[in-house]
């Protein structure tokens, strides 16, 4: 299991990269779009640079959703293969069977 912390701290994070999406993706095309002038795009990335880091979304780091787990994650399940095997011994995954021999 993951300390509480750092699945709070991932949890802030997705709040803060969904908060600011809209106005960090504007900014972004602003600043990349040629035909602007260069003291237009330069404020831009000024204001994109003011943004709090944790608002762009590489900072955002996958994590199972049951234990907090950020390592062999399933993407497709948001559960980490300890987590999917355990689930999957229950039975509680349609069409998944542990083997064992």
């Amino acid at each position: 299991m993951a300390k509480k912390a750092m699945i709070e701290r991932e949890k802030k994070r997705q709040k803060l990269v969904e908060k600011y999406a809209a106005k960090r993706a504007a900014l972004k095309e602003i600043a990349n779009d040629e035909s602007k002038s260069m003291e237009e795009r330069f404020t831009a990335r000024l204001k994109l640079a003011k943004l709090p880091r944790n608002s762009s979304a590489t900072r955002l780091h996958n994590r199972c959703q049951l234990t907090g787990r950020p390592h062999a994650y399933y993407r497709k399940l948001k559960v980490s293969r300890i987590a999917l095997r355990d689930l999957g011994s229950n039975g509680q995954i349609p069409g998944l069977v542990k083997s064992s021999w």
